[in-house]
């Protein structure tokens, strides 16, 4: 079979929709009611459950924006079903990018050629390979985080470093890539950061109201950024 017709075939759309998407919506009502009862047996007022339950959607609804439109630059090329799968189970747009690029480039191949094996390969790089972090976290995550409270108890500085390093880490594996690639990926990746910093002095400046949409204008931003920079050095 074809790239397009596993892609986007039925038998896909039904796996997903049922027993992807289906099985997270039903945990996300057992846990709505588990809580709800709960709350009531600790003597929370209806009015009071009902405000945590506005917060809670106002809090979900506008980082989701990026989700979004993360899924639609998947979806140009990957179909519908997997990009709407990942990104509502566990993934991100970044992760779901480079796993699929990486999977394609260990067998020589790209995106634009390939095959419905392929996309077998893509999915199985995808979803599988992400739980190896999740396995680690089962065994090692309180450690971890023990780890780095003590780091913050013995010395303030320390546990600020061991954090900054997780988060330089991600930056490298993320970006590096990019930067050697050059061209239109490197010109993305600048104007990404441009339309990030000026948000930051933004938001700094007073506009405080922007902070909850910084990650989605960033995203429609590079991906606009990324289709000026491909016809001006197409």
């Amino acid at each position: 079979m074809e790239f397009m017709q596993i892609a986007e075939s039925p038998s896909l759309y039904i796996l997903v929709g049922v027993f992807g998407i289906g099985a997270v919506l039903i945990m996300a009502v057992v846990f709505l009611r588990k809580s709800w009862i709960r709350a009531n047996e600790l003597g929370y007022t209806h009015d009071q459950l009902k405000d945590v339950v506005k917060s809670s959607l106002s809090f979900s609804l506008v980082p989701s924006i990026a989700i979004v439109v993360g899924f639609f630059s998947l979806a140009a090329m990957l179909g519908v079903p997997w990009p709407w799968y990942r990104l509502s189970v566990i993934g991100s747009v970044a992760y779901e990018i480079m796993a699929a690029d990486m999977a394609l480039s260990s067998i020589g191949r790209e995106l634009v050629n390939a095959s419905g094996t392929d996309f077998t390969l893509m999915m199985y790089v995808m979803s599988v390979s992400i739980t190896g972090g999740l396995i680690t976290i089962l065994f090692l995550g309180k450690k971890l985080q023990e780890g780095t409270l003590k780091l913050k108890e013995k010395d303030a500085h320390w546990g600020a470093l061991a954090n900054s390093c997780f988060m330089l880490t991600i930056v490298v594996v993320l970006v590096i890539p990019m930067i050697l690639e050059g061209g239109v990926s490197l010109l993305t990746l600048l104007s990404s950061a441009l339309i990030a910093i000026i948000l930051s002095l933004l938001v700094k400046a007073g506009a405080k109201w922007l902070s909850s949409f910084v990650l989605a204008i960033c995203l429609i931003g590079a991906m606009a950024s990324s289709v000026l920079w491909t016809n001006l050095l197409g």
